[in-house]
């Protein structure tokens, strides 16, 4: 056992201790004075850790978002940690579903996604410190909060300071197997509007077009786009049309969920769904892009090297993947070394099982110890 994976093992109480306190903090994404109630918190924890630097980025819809620098005048390119501090669960869940601990894990709302991955970079921090093993590099840790409805307010802000660093991690929960997540699948959703003309369906049905009918021809080319043995999923998710039983349909709104694994398929699908012809003479078609996350590609030099260095602390790194999005598929998508997963094994995210697996914070510690004190870029 490595020096530091023994001495986050005797931390692993202060750890649950600490995470208890975050989950405490009920932190729904539009509840914005609720999230800035931790995000208060976050700052006195990056003040009592000494950080050099603290900087606000104020918000009006959602929490404000902190950046907090330890080492700024250090050589050397930045580690940057991201983290979001919003949850999916609406003040008053704590009171339904309280938190518990039974056989070596915590349940409560928002342990694994993420409070448990928060609790890491701040246990992570702190143990360098006691120990005298502070890297002298640039370390920088990026607070957001609003994740969980798809960075949108964050998205510009992830994208301003991610270039200048040279790693970014991503602290999303593992696997429910402990597993990082070193690809995940891009996600772009769409919109197709569908404009016919309307007409009597009893006395002239001949001189409308039905925008229905003209949408269920188009649904059955776009379903030729799957993929599925190559990890491109396109999915008609959601419908609605037509104004009355006794009119033809002139108007019908779709919308459609797409999956790839590279960003050359995202602009292939691009390409193909919003330049889809009507079937139907007199029909219009629109589809529009409504929102986006690149594919994070694998990054082959990072795997290896984070696996280098778990080796040398003591921890096994072991890899795999997810059909969901992170703000970890912004900076991939932009050439910055990405590793996610980082949090805690766990289980159960947006579900009523949502876990944290307790022996899992101790050896994540001390991935993360690691890779701050050995990352080479």
């Amino acid at each position: 056992m490595s020096d530091l994976l023994q001495y986050f093992t005797t931390q692993q109480q202060a750890m649950v201790d600490l995470l208890i306190e975050l989950i405490n903090f009920e932190t729904f994404t539009p509840e914005k004075t609720h999230v800035d109630e931790m995000g208060n918190f976050m700052e006195a924890q990056f003040k009592a850790l000494n950080a050099s630097s603290i900087q606000r980025f104020p918000q009006t819809e959602v929490g404000d978002f902190l950046l907090a620098k330890w080492g700024e005048d250090a050589p050397g390119t930045p580690i940057l940690f991201l983290i979001h501090i919003d949850t999916v669960w609406p003040t008053g869940t704590l009171a339904e579903r309280p938190i518990r601990i039974e056989e070596g894990k915590i349940f409560g709302p928002g342990a694994v996604d993420m409070k448990g991955g928060i609790t890491l970079v701040l246990s992570t921090i702190k143990g360098l410190q006691a120990t005298g093993q502070m890297p002298h590099r640039p370390i920088w840790v990026l607070m957001t909060s609003d994740e969980e409805v798809g960075s949108i307010h964050s998205e510009p802000v992830i994208k301003e300071v991610a270039p200048q660093c040279g790693l970014v991690l991503v602290m999303e929960p593992g696997t429910k197997e402990g597993a990082l997540k070193t690809w995940r699948k891009g996600i772009a959703t769409y919109t197709m509007t569908i404009e016919g003309r309307p007409s009597h369906a009893g006395n002239a049905p001949e001189q409308g077009i039905n925008s229905i009918i003209e949408f269920a021809q188009q649904a059955l080319e776009i379903n030729k786009l799957n993929d599925l043995k190559n990890g491109t999923s396109v999915s008609v998710t959601m419908v609605n049309g037509g104004s009355a039983t006794n009119v033809i349909p002139a108007h019908t709104e779709a919308s459609i969920d797409t999956r790839m694994m590279t960003v050359k398929v995202l602009e292939e699908l691009e390409s193909a769904l919003t330049s889809l012809q009507p079937f139907i003479p007199g029909a219009k078609i629109s589809v529009k892009q409504h929102h986006a996350r690149p594919p994070m590609e694998r990054m082959p030099a990072a795997v290896e090297q984070v696996k280098r260095i778990g080796e040398q602390y003591g921890v096994t790194v072991r890899e795999d993947g997810s059909g969901g999005g992170s703000d970890g598929n912004f900076t991939a998508a932009m050439g910055i070394p990405t590793l996610d997963g980082l949090g805690p094994q766990g289980d159960g995210l947006h579900a009523l099982h949502e876990q944290v697996v307790i022996s899992s914070l101790p050896t994540r510690a001390t991935l993360l110890a690691g890779i701050l004190c050995e990352w080479v870029f």
